[in-house]
């Protein structure tokens, strides 16, 4: 390759890279100076210099004048040309290798600088590669992500953001979050691999993506009328939403469940089945706990705020559904709430119950939505209420 057509190369390619064109010459000369050291086996460091107009190569040797400091460092240089004959040759070969390094990194500083204000946005995605420790995803043409999922008992200094139930395969689609941009000119210290890595990284795991799923789902969220105030998740076990309504006249659990459940299925089966409970948030903290714990039935609350600490009085048939399966429903509700909450049976307590801390019955049955009805046994039904009514259809009319 002529000098100058070496030239009129790195213009054409910084122009359509944009690239800026003199960073790439110095970067080109900088990489030919250690070649040249090396190739040339010089005792002193070499510099290398690119005339701009012509293209033409020129090699100098670094020789010290005069004596060095104390730490053995000369102050002045002078510099003999050392110029080879096949300059032209060695330029090319080197310059492929630089080329395609500056081509790696204006990519991703392009991709840094147009996702980095999408952290948090959920996007759909196209599975194209698997490895024992993350997934590679395509976002769109040209643009691929890293969903990690390292051992992190082995590799604590990285993430898991696929949940333990979740396995993919190739052209799968899937919605993801955003959760971080690397950014390629960053001076933080870089994670292991990095630059072999996409520069985007998503998350199955994430509870925003939860409240983005519920987004697209239902439109009194994406409005603004219904606001998820909180969100606990078990990735791909179980997950709770605290929702509530800005309009008084409007059910903000009814409007995300949907006619017939609609709505929140299609959010349980994007998170392939993880269960996930919409419960009504209150500014009440005694009903927003036993709220949190559905689907057990609470017969009362007390709340000490100032140690943020609530104790959780539930029948004895209800007991092992408000814990949950290994502590998962009352560990779940705690997280929702931010109070640590001990739940304790009726007979274990063997206490009468305080009227004045006694949570409301019909406050309870409004906010949940569930029948009245009990049996002669004391079994209280566990269907839903019809609208305007304390009962469910089978039961409705059964007052008494």
């Amino acid at each position: 390759m002529a000098n100058s057509e070496l030239i009129e190369a790195l213009q054409d390619l910084a122009h359509e890279r944009k690239i800026d064109e003199f960073y790439m010459i110095e970067r080109l000369e900088q990489a030919l100076a250690k070649s040249y050291q090396h190739i040339l086996d010089l005792e002193w460091d070499a510099r290398v210099t690119i005339d701009r107009q012509t293209g033409r190569i020129y090699v100098y040797e670094l020789v010290p004048v005069g004596e060095p400091d104390e730490e053995g460092n000369y102050a002045e240089f002078e510099e003999r040309d050392v110029t080879p004959d096949n300059v032209s040759r060695i330029a090319a070969q080197t310059a492929k290798s630089v080329i395609a390094s500056l081509v790696r990194e204006a990519g991703r500083q392009s991709i840094y600088e147009e996702f980095s204000d999408r952290v948090g946005d959920l996007v759909t995605c196209t599975v194209l590669q698997g490895t024992p420790e993350f997934t590679i995803v395509k976002i769109r043409d040209g643009v691929e992500a890293e969903l990690p999922h390292y051992d992190l008992t082995r590799n604590p200094n990285e993430r898991n953001e696929r949940p333990a139930n979740e396995h993919y395969r190739h052209n799968q689609r899937l919605k993801v979050l955003i959760i971080d941009v690397r950014n390629p000119n960053s001076d933080e210290p870089r994670m292991r691999g990095e630059q072999s890595r996409p520069p985007i990284v998503v998350s199955r795991t994430h509870p925003d993506l939860i409240r983005r799923l519920f987004e697209i789902e239902v439109p009194e969220i994406y409005d603004g009328v219904v606001e998820i105030k909180s969100i606990a998740r078990e990735p791909g076990a179980r997950s709770k939403v605290a929702v509530a309504s800005r309009e008084a006249n409007l059910d903000p659990v009814g409007a995300c469940v949907g006619p017939k459940g609609s709505r929140v299925r299609m959010v349980v089966e994007e998170l392939r089945n993880e269960r996930v409970d919409v419960i009504q948030w209150s500014d009440n903290p005694a009903v927003y706990v036993a709220n949190a714990l559905s689907p057990a039935r609470v017969m009362n609350v007390t709340v000490d705020e100032e140690n943020h600490y609530a104790t959780v009085l539930v029948p004895d048939d209800q007991l092992s559904l408000a814990i949950g399966k290994e502590g998962q429903n009352a560990r779940l509700a705690a997280r929702l709430t931010g109070w640590h909450i001990d739940i304790k049976s009726a007979s274990f307590t063997g206490e009468p119950l305080d009227d004045n801390m006694l949570i409301d019955e019909e406050e309870e049955d409004e906010n949940t939505g569930i029948c009245c009805y009990e049996s002669e046994d004391g079994v209280r039904c566990r269907n839903h209420a019809r609208p305007g009514s304390r009962f469910c259809g089978i039961h409705e009319g059964l007052e008494q």
